[in-house]
């Protein structure tokens, strides 16, 4: 088991439950726009957000930032030492840095220093583009080269008494993804922060996501997730709770489960589908609804949903775990159906 680390106002690691992370488009130093984003994430379900920080402004940004958003802020900082201090003195939650470009060993000093005055931890690691050149030279772009790069970070800051770190291990590809942390998770008790750099668009990117997260996740490696895409962060954050949830890591907001349907389906299954998710996306209580496309087998192979519902040629039936108790006409389905609905919810 991982090591526990506070940032802001929640743990990860230690056995708590995996947070939700994404990154903002916004620049901090845009206040409103900031809060404005932030505020629609943590609606989503977003527990820890990060900003780029690009000079001096962005980095005090943190102390106004911190009035209006409630969830913990990260501070994503290179090259330039002095914003890492900056952020932190501003109420950063937690920074990201690569030791390795910030200037030479004073600068890390003094970083190290302003991170233990405040017990803010910080995040290091590598991605495939940035694996140390000696490692990359002996390993060649492998698991290996990308851990012990990791690791050579991880070892400046515990030179100068930093311990409060998280680690990641980015590949852009999910083959390497699973490998590099599968191998840092043997040399390290630090929390891991999982994810697919690059990853693509919503639709290639959730898949790449969820192959790598869900293989490492099932083995109990991974304690704080981010679900990168080339998409709006609000996305991000609900790819990263449907993975959770598929895991049943999370036991939060209702699960929709629905037939791929057949030649034996006889109404629009497809659609009413995506209508009930769309319903329910918003809601907390942990449901298990089923749409299915047939009576032949809908109520038995989704005997275990709270509520669902199976069409037939001239009605459906909406049944109650796989016991029918309404048959409905099919001009009728939509309003009955989400009635019932709201029932189970409220």
């Amino acid at each position: 088991m991982s090591k526990k680390v506070k940032i802001g106002n929640i743990y990860i690691g230690g056995g708590e439950k995996i947070a939700i992370q994404s990154m903002a488009t916004t620049r901090p130093s845009d206040v409103i726009n900031s809060v404005k984003a932030a505020k629609e994430l943590e609606k989503a379900g977003c527990e820890i957000l990060r900003f780029s920080v690009l000079d001096e402004k962005d980095a005090k940004a943190f102390s106004e930032l911190k009035k209006e958003i409630k969830i913990p802020l990260v501070a994503d900082i290179h090259f330039d030492y002095r914003l890492a201090i900056s952020a932190i003195e501003a109420g950063a939650d937690k920074i990201r840095i690569n030791p390795g470009n910030v200037g030479g060993e004073q600068n890390v000093i003094k970083v190290a220093e302003a991170l233990k005055r405040s017990g803010v931890p910080v995040r290091v690691g590598s991605n495939t583009g940035s694996i140390e050149k000696n490692f990359l030279n002996k390993y060649g772009k492998n698991e290996i080269s990308l851990g012990e790069s990791a690791l050579k970070n991880v070892a400046i800051l515990e030179k100068h008494g930093v311990n409060n770190i998280v680690v990641s291990v980015k590949a852009s590809y999910v083959p390497l993804t699973i490998k590099a942390y599968e191998y840092i998770a043997k040399k390290t008790d630090y929390p891991l922060h999982l994810g697919v750099t690059e990853a693509g668009g919503e639709y290639n990117g959730v898949i790449k996501n969820s192959a790598a997260m869900g293989a490492l996740l099932s083995k109990g490696i991974g304690d704080t997730i981010r679900v990168s895409l080339s998409a709006d962060p609000v996305r991000e954050v609900v790819a990263a709770k449907a993975i959770l949830s598929a895991l049943e890591i999370i036991d939060e907001g209702v699960k929709v489960i629905a037939c791929p349907t057949c030649g034996r389906c006889e109404w629009d299954c497809m659609a009413f589908a995506s209508e009930v998710e769309n319903y329910v996306k918003n809601e907390k209580k942990p449901l298990k609804i089923a749409v299915m496309g047939c009576v032949v087998n809908g109520p038995g192979e989704a005997a275990d949903a709270d509520l669902g519902i199976a069409g037939a040629k001239d009605d459906c039936v909406i049944f109650n775990k796989g016991k029918i108790v309404k048959r409905v006409k099919k001009e009728d389905v939509r309003k009955v159906f989400f009635e019932e609905i709201d029932k189970c919810i409220r």
